[in-house]
């Protein structure tokens, strides 16, 4: 596979004539793990340097709102829209790249609870002691799921929210929160903790992440050849390994 990448980026990027450029990514969590198993392979089929800073969705923002430049942003597909709109990211260079749900993890070792249904995933909350989420997207729509539930008063002093760029993973690692829910790519390899599952189908909530231009960019062409190598079809099985669809 990884033949088959470099044989793709090699081509696509026999035709750049600017030569060897540093490309400055600024990304939120659920895809750095694929990333970054990426991101070498283009490095040594391209020659562009790639550096990478990875926060949360709110740090995102943050930094944007600082005014701090990069080439490329890797965020949902809601929030490259919305920057778009804004003017941050040039209209029209959003590319999806990967795709995942909504999952729930414990403690390394804890007895997994119950979600296979919805009344199941609601009693599970209400007996449990400690709920963890996040400020990203996952985060903001497990509090409307929980109202959607009926249970948001119930559980409401269980509640525990990580700060933008800290993983749910790592509050139930530590047993600050018996239960959390966070993207399933941030939950499946964390260390310390056993995925349980998806949220069952009728509450799940699919979020894309997708790659946008910044506006104002120095290395526009060399970022857009990484968003080629990172999407193309090569690529799906290192997304898949890290639990996202890739697209």
């Amino acid at each position: 596979m990884k033949t088959a990448l470099l044989i793709a980026a090699t081509a696509l990027l026999l035709s750049d004539a600017a030569g060897a450029a540093e490309i400055k990514v600024l990304s939120t969590q659920a895809t750095e793990e694929a990333y970054r198993e990426l991101v070498p392979q283009f490095e040594k089929a391209s020659g562009h340097k790639v550096t990478t800073v990875f926060t949360g969705t709110l740090g995102v923002m943050k930094r944007l709102s600082d005014g701090e430049a990069y080439d490329l942003l890797i965020m949902s597909r809601q929030s490259i829209d919305e920057l778009a709109q804004t003017g941050k990211v040039v209209p029209g260079s959003r590319t999806d790249i990967a795709k995942s749900g909504v999952g729930v993890a414990v403690g390394k070792g804890k007895p997994k609870p119950d979600i296979s249904s919805v009344d199941a995933l609601r009693k599970t909350l209400l007996a449990a002691k400690s709920i963890g989420y996040s400020t990203g997207p996952s985060g903001v729509y497990v509090v409307t799921m929980f109202q959607k539930m009926g249970i948001a008063d119930a559980i409401k002093s269980k509640l525990k929210q990580t700060p933008t760029g800290v993983f749910v993973g790592s509050i139930i690692a530590s047993g600050e929160a018996e239960i959390g829910f966070q993207q399933v790519s941030e939950l499946t390899h964390f260390p310390g903790i056993d995925y349980v599952g998806p949220l069952p189908a009728e509450l799940q909530l699919i979020t894309v992440f997708s790659a946008g231009i910044q506006a104002g960019a120095k290395e526009t062409d060399a970022a857009k050849a990484l968003v080629s190598f990172i999407t193309a079809p090569a690529a799906g099985a290192v997304f898949k390994k890290h639990a996202l669809d890739p697209g």
